[in-house]
């Protein structure tokens, strides 16, 4: 009995044992076949073969913006109500339609600009992006940390991306190189105040807002729109922000510490939570208002149009496997389920093609068949081929073409009117009649806290610093524009920082002195004799 207790000790489930993707069990994962024990190696070598060049091949292209990622699992719970009113008023979209509803979520937030493995206590935009997996398909809400854009016409979006991101000969970050776009894209200064000053750096993932930025339509059974605006605010765990000197000292220690500690806190129970909040607007162009209300580089007004509650957010489960999950998930800002819609912001025009556009390159075309992008219902469509096709959506594969006599798929029956918006008017390349591109910028410089200020200041002259005087000049007629006061301070910093500055190419945006950095790795750097 012993005997026989001791013969099974160190074997192995089935499960448990090493295979290749043939489902061969694999006997030795040490060595390569070679001719003798010293090579040289031989051709048939295929367990080498398979593995290796499985893993030449594990990386997919880096997405272009958002490329450093962290995600989560949880919930959205419904209120049933919009504020005090039945959330039916203005949406039929069934996952805000029931008290206590709650919708499967994944939520994947991200730096903008930098690399897969870049810090993440740069100066940098937000991602916070969240897919529903409601009843009728997936609903994915796009966003940012921030409320406003850098830009209200999507047709600048890659000049944007392109002068926030290193430059293509050094490959360094340069704000050089951003103040020179900035400084000829006056909407721009809305954003720039946010991002400069302590919101530009939010303390980790879990105490950051987020909001959809561009306004969309909710739409009710009656087939009668709205504009919306969404916005998620933190519960529990409240908003956290860092200033620049503070950032510095974290990224010293640790440049992971952004996704350690959402992972963490979810280890521990300590889920966080935000609530879902819109504010809502009746779809006309509003001339009471000094500025088009489409427009992503301005705010909504919040005593005029208030945020008005409709559920909340729960992460309660880390990904299994970052790669499966976080890397490989989707966003699409066109991807909205009946009762929601689009509004004619440009901006969201030109999202909407490029989004999906963009993950059917870096993924694949059936992307959408990987599990975490899969709606949690049955899917069937005609759709054919591609690249890593894994399974046919229909019932009937013979028929995959519509109408058909003799079987395939059908429409499904419309329970509601579509909405029907009025369009007219001449096709024009113009920008809108209202831009005011600086009386918000100058509110919001009032409304910050002094150490915001002191902090907002200091960082912006750090970075026009490094910028040729004609930037220089026209940044400082913008931050005038904005508020005197605002305009003064960085000229006062200008002026005084030029007398004391080590200039070198670039570095991260908002760092302060980044050439003092370059010279100081040499000068504190210890000799060493070569080994």
């Amino acid at each position: 009995m012993e005997e026989s207790k001791n013969s099974t000790q160190g074997r192995s489930t089935e499960e448990e044992l090493l295979t290749n993707r043939q489902g061969h069990p694999i006997t030795d994962n040490q060595n390569m076949r070679t001719v003798g024990n010293r090579g040289p190696t031989v051709l048939e070598n295929y367990d080498f073969l398979e593995k290796i060049t499985h893993f030449d091949r594990e990386r997919i292209p880096e997405r272009v913006v958002h490329g450093r990622g962290a995600g989560a699992h949880g919930y959205f719970e419904a209120y049933g109500t919009v504020g005090d009113e039945p959330v039916a008023k203005y949406t039929r979209a069934k996952l805000f339609a029931e008290r206590g509803k709650k919708t499967p979520v994944f939520v994947r937030f991200s730096t903008v600009i930098h690399g897969t493995h870049s810090p993440e206590t740069l100066r940098d935009p937000r991602g916070f992006a969240v897919k529903f997996y409601t009843e009728d398909g997936n609903w994915d809400l796009v966003g940012n940390n921030l409320k406003v854009f850098f830009i209200r016409d999507a047709m600048k979006f890659p000049d944007l991306v392109h002068a926030f991101k290193p430059d293509p000969v050094t490959n360094i970050q340069d704000v050089e190189r951003i103040f020179d776009f900035i400084s000829n894209t006056p909407e721009a200064m809305h954003m720039i105040t946010f991002l400069f000053s302590p919101w530009g750096i939010p303390a980790n993932y879990r105490q950051m807002q987020g909001s959809g930025v561009n306004t969309y339509k909710w739409v009710n059974q009656k087939g009668e729109a709205v504009l919306v605006k969404y916005h998620w605010q933190p519960l529990a765990q409240g908003i956290k922000n860092l200033t620049q000197k503070e950032a510095e000292e974290i990224q010293g220690k640790n440049f992971n510490h952004a996704t350690q500690d959402l992972y963490e806190a979810i280890e521990r129970g300590d889920y966080p939570e935000w609530e879902l909040c819109v504010q809502i607007m009746s779809d006309d162009e509003h001339p009471e208002l000094d500025f088009d209300p489409l427009d992503p580089t301005k705010l909504w007004p919040e005593e005029q149009f208030p945020f008005l509650p409709v559920g909340k957010m729960v992460l309660n489960k880390n990904p299994e496997n970052y790669f499966a999950e976080v890397e490989q998930v989707a966003f699409g800002t066109g991807v909205l389920v009946d009762g929601l819609d689009f509004s004619d912001d440009k901006l969201l025009q030109g999202r909407t093609f490029s989004y999906s556009d963009t993950q059917r390159y870096r993924v694949g075309a059936n992307y959408l068949q990987l599990p975490i992008n899969a709606p949690k219902k049955h899917v069937a469509t005609n759709q054919e081929g591609g690249q890593m096709l894994y399974r046919v959506d229909r019932k009937q594969p013979h028929i995959n073409y519509e109408p058909s006599t003799i079987g395939g798929l059908h429409e499904a029956k419309q329970s509601a009117p579509d909405h029907q918006p009025e369009v007219a008017g001449k096709i024009v390349r113009q920008k809108i009649d209202r831009t005011n591109d600086f009386k918000q910028a100058g509110e919001r410089y009032r409304l910050m806290e002094d150490w915001e200020k002191d902090d907002l200041i200091a960082n912006l002259t750090d970075a026009l610093l490094s910028c040729d005087r004609r930037i220089q000049e026209k940044m400082l007629d913008y931050f005038f524009q904005c508020d005197e006061e605002y305009g003064s301070r960085v000229k006062q910093g200008i002026e005084q920082g030029r007398r004391n500055r080590d200039n070198g190419h670039g570095g991260p945006m908002g760092a302060t002195n980044p050439g003092a950095g370059v010279r100081q790795a040499e000068q504190d750097g210890h000799p060493a004799e070569p080994y």
